[in-house]
């Protein structure tokens, strides 16, 4: 399998600030490889060095066979690219955007095919080609960057945040043309906070933190690496017993739940058969639990300091009130 992107030990430093510190990413050829991470954890830096946008300060880098910084331009005929904040010109209508941006990856935009493609894209997105850039909203002004990517063949597609400002209606239809280029053998590396949208999509998935990725793999893989929670009808807490497998057993609502893991489900199926239990449920980990496990630290500090200063308000008030 070819390897698209590879990036080795990849660091930017912005003086003191560490954008990343050590990132390693493999993205393969066919792939549909979600990036996954919270506001600064090094997305949009990793993808700005990608495109040759930024300079790396250290380590590795590899886009279609080539070092991004000093072949920018060639790259850039192919690869498509869709940022998370689209502006566009003011006085240009958004069809003429579109095919501006077309032109700018070498097509000639009276060809037959690319008319063809865009009108039916821009159905699909119901999209007016008509009005001028300022006239369009921030989910318009998404689509016109959507529908110059998806118009042109490209041998890359990198989508930062490429939902962002679209109704649910518009995330389905890029839900589709994402699946349409993935049976078309495309390659995508799409960053995205929209956790169910990754799961639906990707064949693989890399999570950043602190400018390095510290887990990457398949769903199927990385839900090997926790638990599965089972849960059936039951009264008491009898019901786990002789279950050494067994973890945060709880009772709730009439039913039993607990977690296994993973790759011990096998085992543990056939001794509720034997028990004859009813109403059985089997929920492998969501990607937002696979994703919580790196970043659940930083929820819990924020809502340790969410309550530290609803305390201190509420002494205030207090202070007050008593004089």
């Amino acid at each position: 399998m070819t390897t698209v992107i590879r990036t080795s030990g990849l660091t930017k430093h912005y003086g003191r600030v560490h954008a990343l510190d050590g990132l390693d990413l493999t993205v393969d050829d066919g792939q549909v490889h979600g990036f996954l991470g919270p506001n600064g954890a090094g997305k949009t830096t990793t993808i700005r060095i990608l495109l040759g946008l930024a300079r790396k300060t250290g380590g590795e880098v590899n886009v279609l066979g080539e070092e991004p910084w000093h072949n920018a331009p060639r790259l850039h005929k192919r690869i498509a690219y869709v940022p998370g904040d689209v502006s566009v010109w003011p006085n240009l209508s958004g069809g003429e955007a579109i095919d501006f941006l077309a032109r700018l990856r070498g097509v000639k935009t009276k060809d037959a095919a690319y008319r063809v493609e865009r009108e039916r894209l821009m159905a699909a997105f119901q999209f007016d080609p008509r009005k001028k850039g300022r006239a369009y909203s921030k989910g318009n002004r998404q689509k016109v960057a959507l529908i110059a990517a998806f118009a042109v063949p490209a041998d890359l597609y990198i989508l930062d945040e490429p939902t962002s400002g679209l109704d649910p209606l518009m995330e389905v239809v890029f839900r589709d043309e994402v699946e349409r280029l993935r049976k078309a053998g495309a390659t995508i590396l799409l960053s995205s906070h929209i956790l169910s949208e990754v799961e639906l999509l990707c064949d693989r998935v890399s999570i950043i933190r602190a400018g390095k990725v510290v887990e990457s793999g398949t769903l199927a893989e990385l839900r090997h690496l926790t638990r599965t929670e089972v849960s059936f009808e039951a009264v008491d807490d009898s019901a786990f017993a002789g279950i050494p497998q067994a973890h945060d057993g709880s009772i709730e609502e009439g039913r039993a739940r607990f977690t296994v893991d993973s790759d011990a489900i096998p085992a543990v199926l056939p001794l509720l058969a034997q028990r004859n239990v009813t109403g059985l449920r089997i929920e492998p980990p969501s990607l937002e639990e696979l994703f919580l496990r790196h970043y659940g630290d930083d929820l819990a500090a924020l809502r340790a300091a969410e309550e530290e200063d609803g305390t201190r308000a509420s002494r205030r008030v207090a202070v007050k009130e008593s004089r």
